[in-house]
Parts: structure tokens; C-alpha cells; sequence
């Protein structure tokens, strides 16, 4: 067993959507635990740039252009992945679109074309790294931690987001089936909530994003919004060997938010 149980030297960590904020946060964590990376995004200019700040680190970065929308996309991606990169030891579901329109309002197109991405492209990622896992397993080679990127939204509403929390729910319920038919596998399973982060989703309105950081501030116990790097520590040991037996759990990071009433 390894010395720091939290050294991810030798790993393999794929981040979807992660050639900007909360993706690129991830795979920063990771990179500076030591782990090898492997990013996707939809625009090879991004990628690129993203590429530069990782290898600073001094580890191996691959970057592939892929919309994970695009089943076909994902099957070959991942493919191209293992075989460039030699395994996956650890997958962030994290590619994701947010929009707003009230229930009533909500058209389909509306509906679906969110659900594409943040469940749908999710679905597609998960399951083509589990079929690797699994694989590698069966040939003596058991392990493996696969994260989903959820939200708040899973267990509060949010007014005019209705897709998003459908995508987010569903997300959270798979996540424990998933845990269920890989552990014998050795591969664990668990789901990221965080409260309000400021990343480039969230900061394209500076006024906006003003009057929410004061309003969810006033309800966090800790007093403030969160940061992509205030996740970097879950992500690591979430991917490292200490939690080896942690699978088929929901973290909330929300500065306690969850914990208060009214």
C-alpha cells in the first residue's frame, strides 16, 4: 500500500468538459496529485489552452475533442484514451450546460437538448470507462473510481431549472445502481453535490452573480460561495487509493448550507 494514499502517481483521470471552470478545476486537483489526465471539451482552441496550464505539473495530458452528445464520439474517445494513455483508472462525469425557462414554459427542445449533455453524454462516458474497468478487472486488474458531477438541485428546487434537476436526480439515482453491479468489480461509485460555485457557468453576468453570492452567503454557514478549488481535496481522495472503501455516496459540498433550516 502506498505511503500517501492520496498520490495519484501513476493514475489515469479522464474529466469531461474540463478546458474550463469546474472541469478544468478537477483535472488541476488531479494533475497536482500526480495523476496523468485526460481531458475533453468541445473546442480544440480551449483544449489547448487548458493543456498548457495542466502540463505545468510536469504530467502526461491528453486532450481530445469530443462532444459527448455524440455516442459514437464517446466510444472512440474512450477507446483512443486507454490506448494512448495505457488505462483509466478514474472518470468525472462533469460535461454539463445550464439554461433556465419556467415549467410551464419549457419546451421540449428546451428539455431534451439539456438532458443530452448533462445526462445523456454522462451515460455514454460512464459506461464506456466501466466496460474498460470491468474488462481489466475480469483480466486481474480490479479498481476504479467514477465520479458524477451533481448539484444542490437533487434534493432542493430550483425555480425555472426543472431539466437541470431531472438531469442531476437522474444522475444520482444511477450512480447507486452503478455502485451496486461494479463493486465486485473493485470500482466505486459516488456523486459530487456542490452548493454554488463561481465558475465560467455561473460568472457571465457580473451583476447576477453579485446578488446570488450575497444571497447564498447569507444562507451558508460558512459565509461564502464556493470555488472550484474548494473541491480539489474530494476530488483527489475520491480518486485516490483512501477511498478504497467509499462507494455508492453523495457528497454535499455546500459550506453547510444543506445543514441549516429556514
Amino acid at each position: 500500500m502506498a505511503e500517501n494514499l492520496f498520490d495519484l502517481t501513476g493514475k489515469v483521470a479522464l474529466v469531461t468538459g474540463a478546458n474550463a471552470g469546474l472541469g478544468l478545476g478537477f483535472a488541476d486537483a488531479l494533475a497536482r496529485a500526480g495523476a496523468d489526465v485526460v481531458i475533453w471539451g468541445r473546442r480544440a482552441d480551449r483544449n489547448a489552452e487548458a493543456v498548457k496550464a495542466l502540463e505545468v505539473h510536469g504530467d502526461r495530458v491528453l486532450s481530445q475533442v469530443v462532444d459527448v452528445t455524440d455516442e459514437a464520439q464517446v466510444v472512440a474517445a474512450v477507446a483512443e484514451a486507454v490506448a494512448r494513455m495505457g488505462r483509466i483508472d478514474c472518470a468525472i462525469a462533469n460535461a454539463g450546460v445550464a439554461s433556465q425557462a419556467p415549467f410551464t414554459e419549457m419546451t421540449g427542445e428546451v428539455w431534451h437538448g439539456l438532458l443530452a449533455t448533462n445526462q445523456h453524454g454522462a451515460f455514454y462516458t460512464l459506461r464506456e470507462v466501466a466496460r474498460h474497468m470491468v474488462a481489466r478487472a475480469r483480466a486481474g486488474d480490479p479498481g476504479g473510481s467514477l465520479i458524477l458531477n451533481g448539484s444542490l438541485s437533487i434534493f432542493k428546487g430550483v425555480p425555472t431549472m426543472a431539466h437541470y434537476a431531472a438531469a442531476k436526480g437522474a444522475l444520482n439515482a444511477l450512480s447507486k445502481t452503478m455502485a451496486v453491479e461494479l463493486g465486485p468489480h473493485g470500482v466505486r461509485v459516488n456523486v459530487l453535490a456542490p452548493g454554488f460555485i463561481v465558475s465560467e457557468m455561473t460568472s457571465h453576468d457580473p451583476a447576477l452573480l453579485e446578488a446570488i453570492s450575497t444571497q447564498v452567503a447569507a444562507k451558508t454557514p460558512l459565509g461564502r460561495v464556493g470555488y472550484p478549488d474548494d473541491l480539489a481535496g474530494v476530488v483527489v481522495y475520491l480518486a485516490s487509493d483512501a477511498s478504497r472503501y467509499h462507494s455508492g455516496d453523495t457528497l454535499t459540498l455546500d459550506g453547510g448550507q444543506t445543514a441549516g433550516y429556514m
